[in-house]
């Protein structure tokens, strides 16, 4: 069980396209692996110098707030996914994903709860929370 096996998840259940990462942070080894797997991954985060890390490490990096967010940023979106994210983005997060109509995966922190409207998929003992918005 590693974290690369987030993306391992999201490569078996998502169409290959444009995957974003939503508070990508210091963390690059999901976003990586993704772009191994054929994805054309777009890391977001508030942080100026994690997206400046971001692009030095080849991946696409905007910054962006989520608590109002730049909905042009996430146009052909297959999925949206976020590796760790504080408690205070979840919400934020899930309301992306409705007015976007595409679904969401979150990796959280053990310890950390989700709200009720996501489910829980176990996957190599890593516990994903899936969010779809209706008719996806």
């Amino acid at each position: 069980m590693t974290i690369e096996d987030f993306a391992d998840f999201l490569g078996e259940n998502v169409p290959r396209g444009k995957i974003v990462e939503l508070g990508i942070g210091f963390q690059f080894n999901v976003a990586l692996k993704l772009k191994e797997l054929g994805y054309d991954v777009l890391a977001v985060d508030w942080n100026p110098q994690a997206v400046e890390k971001a692009e030095e490490l080849g991946i696409s990096a905007v910054r962006d707030d989520l608590f109002s967010p730049n909905l042009e940023l996430y146009r052909s979106a297959k999925a949206l996914y976020s590796v760790r994210p504080t408690p205070e983005i979840v919400k934020p997060i899930l309301e992306l994903s409705k007015r976007l109509s595409v679904p969401v995966y979150i990796l959280p922190l053990s310890g950390d709860s989700m709200p009720k409207t996501m489910r829980l998929v176990n996957f190599r003992g890593l516990a994903i929370y899936v969010y779809s918005p209706a008719g996806k």
